[in-house]
């Protein structure tokens, strides 16, 4: 046998090699595994950037429009002082305040319409919240005005009653489509009902609650323009002087600083929904 063809030494076999009978064998487990792939980011710097350049672009464009305006005194008092900040903290406050009371009646009663006792109260509660959302905003505002009288919170209260229905129906879809057997196994290597709850089942429901909540958001931004009606203040007091008046730059101002500000809610929803998603439904 010629030196080209002698087997190799013993300990110059590469890793997971071996010589039996002058033949080389290699293990099969021994294979070095192909590098997984790195995996994508939750957040991308598109997702992070894209919607706040399109806002700011559309709020700059507005106000180089309004500034080569002639205002006429009208107008002017409309837009005059520090008017429009004021109405833009009334709107985002209304939003804020009616969205926290919706969480804190929505999600625990979604919670307790899936559990063993009340499931059979859960299509009647179904049905009074979708009533509550199928009456007119304006029409439900009225009423609240009628009975509660002139306020911030008469217009708050109709912002709760109109965006309760997306995060409910959304709890109980989610905790419903939850596979029993998850649930089961969990009680079954010892978790109480509570952590079972709080462990299995809401995780998973999170990104069909989330999706309920962003949806609430949105109709909150828009709701609160009619709280003007109820002497709620906000963006809508904008809109309805500038049709009052028929001054178009007040109107157009106050129905753009109001599509921004949906904009920027539905945006930081966007990315809660993606940060509060564990990743490994996000991946599934």
């Amino acid at each position: 046998m010629t030196p080209s063809h002698q087997a190799p030494p013993k300990g110059s076999r590469p890793p997971g090699e071996h010589d039996v009978g002058g033949h080389a064998f290699r293990d099969e487990e021994a294979e070095p595994s192909p590098p997984q792939p790195a995996p994508a980011r939750r957040v991308t710097w598109q997702k992070l950037v894209l919607v706040p350049a399109v806002c700011a672009v559309v709020l700059v464009a507005t106000y180089l429009w309004i500034s080569q305006v002639e205002l006429d005194s009208i107008a002017k008092n409309s837009l005059a002082g520090d008017t429009v900040e004021v109405r833009w903290w009334q709107h985002v406050r209304l939003t804020a305040i009616s969205t926290f009371w919706v969480l804190i009646i929505a999600i625990p009663l979604g919670i307790a319409m899936t559990r063993r006792g009340l499931r059979k109260a859960a299509p009647g509660v179904t049905t009074l919240a979708n009533i509550g959302q199928a009456t007119p905003a304006i029409g439900l505002l009225a009423l609240l005005v009628i009975w509660l009288g002139i306020g911030p919170s008469t217009a708050i209260i109709g912002m709760v009653i109109y965006a309760v229905l997306p995060v409910f129906s959304n709890t109980v879809a989610g905790l419903n489509a939850i596979e029993p057997t998850l649930v089961e196994a969990s009680r079954g290597i010892g978790m109480s009902a509570m952590g079972t709850l709080t462990k299995v089942e809401l995780p998973l429901a999170v990104p069909l609650i989330l999706a309920g909540v962003r949806t609430a958001l949105v109709l909150n931004v828009g709701t609160a323009t009619l709280a003007t009606f109820g002497g709620g203040g906000g963006l809508g007091d904008l809109i309805t002087s500038g049709i009052q008046t028929q001054r178009m730059p007040v109107l157009v101002l106050g129905s753009v600083l109001t599509v921004v500000l949906a904009l920027l809610v539905d945006w930081l929803a966007s990315l809660a929904e993606l940060w509060l998603t564990p990743r490994g439904l996000e991946e599934a």
